[in-house]
């Protein structure tokens, strides 16, 4: 009986320790985003502006090259 007694609080506690390790993997939503896709969001957006920005700038000596002829 102390055995088996044992046993069954070995595993409880082997079960208890394996679900707080794996808290948060396996209950992610796969649905939502993940790190790596919001960095490359973030990457993506930054460049549409840095190209947005150059384009405003190259207009802008475009029309200072037509005035000065």
């Amino acid at each position: 009986m102390g055995r088996l007694l044992a046993l069954v609080l070995g595993l409880a506690a082997l079960a208890f320790a394996a679900k707080h390790m794996l808290t948060g993997t396996a209950a992610r939503d796969p649905s939502g985003p993940t790190e790596p896709k919001r960095q490359l969001d973030n990457v993506r957006t930054r460049a549409r502006q840095l190209e947005r920005e150059q384009q405003k700038a190259a207009d802008a000596v475009a029309r200072k090259a037509e005035e000065s002829q």
